[in-house]
């Protein structure tokens, strides 16, 4: 039977999902006691994640394709920076497997998110969304580097950036899933997972914390910014 241990904090790791902090995340978490490993991601995208490379194998349809140039943009980016896409993720994953600790998948379904995005924007954000999708296939791998070093810097300044450029876009991809992301960890700590680890990216953290504080969830935060610092990346971690 677990241990009720709802005393400790939820610790929130910060990634970059273009960023392999694989080796920051296995040594901030090496002398953790933990009941469990939280990940942001839902069924479909672990599925897509952790499944073995295969190249010829076909997408599940219905995908929009502002998603797969995304998809293909972050793919591109992870290779060509210096780890690969979801790489924080998989890391966790192997932590929980190595340490027979659960995996718990705390994100909304990608396809329900996509939906309710593609629906509630305006058109003019929709072509700006796929503009922008489209455009990013071709940006230099430097320069996102540069807007990396920059966000690091002041994650405030890109996050107040996105809600002035698109407040839909912010409430559906961070505000309605931080909300929920913070109702499935409340919901596992009162089941007696106390000591969570949750991985999620970084722009979710200052909302994400609010709201597990509004469920009376105390957390502990380490961000992009801190974990780059811990060490240099590793993607045979």
């Amino acid at each position: 039977m677990l241990a009720r241990t709802n005393e400790a904090p939820v610790l929130l790791l910060g990634a970059a999902h273009v960023i392999d902090l694989s080796t920051p995340i296995r040594r901030t978490l090496a002398d953790r006691v933990l009941d469990g490993i939280a990940v942001e991601l839902d069924r479909e995208r672990a599925a897509a994640l952790f499944a073995p490379a295969d190249p010829g194998a076909r997408r599940a349809p219905g995908v929009p394709l502002v998603a797969r140039l995304w998809g293909l943009l972050q793919r591109r980016l992870g290779s060509e920076i210096g780890g690969g896409a979801g790489e924080e993720m998989k890391v966790a994953a192997r932590i929980a497997h190595e340490r027979e600790l659960p995996l718990f998948l705390i994100d909304d379904p990608i396809r329900a998110t996509l939906t309710s995005l593609l629906t509630s924007l305006s058109l003019k954000e929709r072509v700006s969304l796929l503009v922008g999708a489209v455009v990013g296939l071709f940006v230099p791998a430097r320069v996102v580097t540069e807007q990396m070093d920059r966000y690091a810097d002041d994650p405030q300044e890109f996050e107040t950036e996105l809600r002035r450029a698109s407040p839909t876009l912010a409430k559906v991809l961070l505000d309605d899933r931080n909300e929920h992301m913070a109702d499935r960890l409340a919901g596992l700590r009162a089941r007696g997972y106390g000591r969570l680890a949750a991985v999620v990216g970084d722009a979710h953290l200052p909302g994400l914390v609010q709201a597990l504080h509004r469920r009376g969830v105390p957390v502990e935060t380490i961000g992009f910014r801190e974990l780059r610092a811990i060490g240099p990346s590793s993607s045979s971690s």
